[in-house]
């Protein structure tokens, strides 16, 4: 439960931490998974920033992305048990927890998250309507069909560029082309989206 977690965990007002080893980062995860707040606040400072890029990348938006990683430490405190050493690191576990979270928020506000705080505060405690669950899960299902429209090379760069939040030169080491065709792909790319999405 929410009110079981520790609170201070603010990654707006932090002070920038040392960086761990995936040792001491492990380690402060079986104290997580063990109920230990202490070393739940001394993880959270760890990897907090590191976890808010990764977000911020897929996100692009502070706000929002400050809204994740806080769902996503809530997970960590909750699932820290299920960390296994054998199967993954411990920050690529926690790097795919933050990016799982990120990506499934894309999903649902594929146009992005507009509305104001004020805007927020007025739907505070609504539920959305069936009718409203039912129209976004019918846009990220356009979305999703005009993305498959694309070559599959393109499917794949797209999805790797705006739901994994690949960098262009990242995209650029991968398909091995220079950085400014990526970014002419991926310009392209979209404008087919986009005129896919209003047609």
């Amino acid at each position: 439960m929410l009110q079981d977690v520790p609170t201070n965990t603010d990654s707006s007002s932090q002070s920038t931490p040392t960086a761990a080893t995936a040792a001491e980062v492990s380690a402060l995860i079986g104290r997580v998974a063990a109920g230990d707040r202490a070393g739940f606040a001394q993880l959270y400072q760890a990897m907090a920033p590191k976890l808010l890029g990764v977000v911020l990348r897929i996100l692009r938006d502070r706000a929002w992305a400050d809204d994740v990683v806080q769902e996503t430490f809530l997970k960590i405190w909750h699932k820290a048990g299920l960390f296994d050493s054998k199967q993954s690191t411990p920050v690529a576990w926690l790097v795919s927890i933050a990016r799982n979270g990120a990506i499934d928020e894309l999903r649902k506000h594929p146009a992005g998250r507009t509305v104001t705080d004020d805007e927020m505060d007025q739907v505070a405690g609504r539920e959305p309507t069936s009718q409203q669950t039912m129209e976004d899960q019918q846009a990220v299902k356009h979305l999703n069909e005009c993305i498959d429209q694309l070559e599959k090379d393109r499917q794949d760069m797209v999805r790797l560029a705006y739901l994994n939040g690949w960098s262009r030169d990242q995209l650029a080491s991968q398909y091995g082309q220079p950085l400014n065709t990526v970014k002419t792909q991926l310009r392209r790319a979209l404008q087919a989206i986009k005129g896919c999405l209003e047609s």
